[in-house]
């Protein structure tokens, strides 16, 4: 068994013991996951020294979704920072079906740019660091929920 199947395998095992542990694991962590990005984002761009290609307006901050349908699209030209968009997120998390698959996207049309970097600019590919830590944001909040059942 590769190291991730006996990694899901256990924490499988655990939450089908505890009533409601595996969709209060899969939500949390899928909470912990954007707000992990969200720091990881404003370490790498917004307190980065200033750069002078890239203006710093909050919006590819803001424009992080989290759909239930399919990954949304980075098709949104700079606007004005939306200062709620983490409470929209939570509101989509919450509604989320266990075994359903939720899709988390920034949706501001240069987020690739930034991630990848560019001839000008070095990618900061927050996404993807984030992304690897998965597995490790799963059982941190398997072994939270536990604790806090005083398991």
């Amino acid at each position: 068994m590769a190291q991730g199947d006996s990694f899901a395998a256990s924490v499988a095992d655990w939450c089908h013991a505890v009533d409601g542990a595996t969709e209060a694991i899969f939500k949390e962590s899928v909470q912990e996951l954007v707000a992990e990005a969200d720091r990881l984002l404003t370490q790498m761009v917004y307190e980065a020294p200033a750069s002078p290609n890239y203006r710093r307006t909050g919006f590819l901050r803001s424009s992080v979704r989290v759909s239930r349908t399919s990954i949304p699209l980075a098709d949104r030209p700079q606007g004005v920072p939306d200062a709620d968009y983490l409470a929209e997120i939570t509101v989509v998390i919450a509604g989320a079906e266990l075994g359903e698959t939720l899709y988390v996207g920034y949706t501001a049309n240069y987020a690739g740019f930034v991630h990848f970097g560019t001839s000008r600019m070095a990618g900061r590919p927050w996404v993807q660091m984030v992304a690897q830590r998965w597995p490790a944001i799963v059982a941190a909040k398997e072994a939270e929920l536990k604790g806090r059942l005083g398991l």
